[in-house]
């Protein structure tokens, strides 16, 4: 029986990430979470899972959380930028543990891009030379349904900064699943996995897709840089993530989001969901 601890499980990637692994046996889980009570809530119909308490930023919560563990998945909060101060600390006790498996969803195209956060917790992992698995997906479809929903409930309008470029969407619960074959199959021990959806489109197609699902139409408005970044700090977004997401498009602009693998669908044994699925199952929040 092995025991696998999941932080962030009640996120995008995290609960679909549950919901794989609860059916498989043998596997226990612990979930690392800020809020035990809530995340016990959301989770309380799951079985074989521990909710304990976790934070990169506490450094008393590690020993508890990560004893009799033998795998950790884990994502970067996006709200934690440095990850020297904020993430350093708590891999370098993972090291002294002797983990199996450390599995870390980075960034596709992140080893052409020192100055994202993926890319320097990728350089630690391996720096403390502990057995990983590097998820590396692009862009998510669900960053429409969270970062990007203000402007499409209330405008109609794809507020993006990607200019005419392609990105090869991924859905979430592609990327769940797909961590839950690697904490499962020690194949993919030292693997740097790149994982996108089927196909990549433009906002301009993206727009087109989602006005046609969702009987409503959106428009894609194309900002600049500079405009995004002003309206992202005007709502209160925090700079650093703000920071970070300019830096992603800008990357995007440049042509390096279009990259197509069949990687995800060799692993899961099926095609991605495709992004008009996508809008369909989360119609009701886009309305």
């Amino acid at each position: 029986m092995e025991t696998i601890l999941i932080i962030g499980g009640t996120g995008n990637i995290g609960y679909p990430l549950i919901e794989a692994l609860t059916k498989k046996k043998n596997v226990n889980l612990v979930v690392g979470a800020h809020n035990v009570e809530n995340t016990k809530k959301k989770l309380a119909h799951f079985d074989q899972l521990e909710v304990k308490a976790f934070n990169f930023l506490d450094a008393s919560t590690y020993e508890t959380c990560l004893k009799g563990i033998d795998r950790l998945f884990f994502v970067r909060p996006p709200e934690l930028s440095n990850p020297k101060e904020d993430m350093f600390p708590f891999l370098e006790k993972v090291k002294l543990l002797q983990i199996k498996q450390v599995v870390f969803v980075s960034l596709i195209g992140v080893e052409k891009n020192p100055m994202t956060p993926h890319n320097k917790i990728e350089k630690k992992i391996e720096a403390l030379n502990m057995p990983y698995t590097f998820i590396r997906p692009s862009f998510f479809m669900q960053n429409l349904n969270t970062t990007h929903l203000e402007d499409i409930r209330e405008h109609h309008d794809l507020f993006v900064p990607a200019g005419k470029a392609l990105t090869s969407f991924i859905d979430t619960r592609d990327i769940g699943a797909v961590a839950a074959v690697c904490l499962s199959k020690e194949k993919y021990i030292g693997r740097k996995l790149e994982i996108t959806g089927a196909k990549a489109i433009s906002y301009y197609q993206a727009a087109e897709i989602m006005s046609e699902v969702l009987g409503v139409p959106i428009s894609y408005s194309k900002p600049s840089l500079w405009k995004f970044r002003k309206v992202m700090l005007r709502r209160g977004i925090p700079k650093n993530f703000v920071n970070v997401m300019v830096m992603l498009y800008f990357i995007t602009q440049l042509g390096n989001a279009k990259k197509v693998t069949h990687v995800a669908e060799k692993i899961l044994n099926r095609e991605p969901i495709s992004f008009a699925k996508y809008v369909a199952d989360n119609k009701d929040q886009f309305l």
